[in-house]
């Protein structure tokens, strides 16, 4: 199987998280656990994360380390009801950007993981 990266590259990765986080921008159940001054960053972070974790630019790493995703979110209340609105958003992200079949069911597979992961609270 090609890797995401292989089959998205920099640019698609950038289109997904970009498309993502028009949503959230709007959602009046997650945009609010974003920090309004730092859209630009959050985005940023999110793609670097996303590139490096599907065989992209170690650029996250080095620039920040170890992902430590749990941690770093322990701040923010994420229930189950946040965490299937990341999921909404995500997948219609991925519908808008066109993500292909292979590709959109690995990336599928990692979301819904690492969004139950990052859940602390009910």
């Amino acid at each position: 199987m090609t890797a995401p990266f292989d089959q998205l590259g920099e640019a698609g990765f950038t289109q997904l998280v970009a498309a993502f986080y028009r949503r959230v921008r709007t959602d009046d159940l997650i945009g609010t656990l974003y920090p309004p001054d730092d859209w630009a960053g959050a985005e940023s972070r999110l793609r670097d994360f996303l590139v490096y974790r599907f065989g992209g630019s170690p650029k996250y790493i080095e620039e920040r380390g170890h992902p430590r995703l749990r941690m770093r979110h322990l701040p923010f209340r994420i229930g189950v009801a946040e965490r299937d609105r990341w999921m909404s958003l995500m997948l219609a992200a991925m519908e808008e950007v066109n993500v292909p079949g292979p590709c959109r069911e690995e990336l599928t597979s990692f979301f819904t993981l690492t969004a139950d992961f990052m859940r602390n609270a009910d």
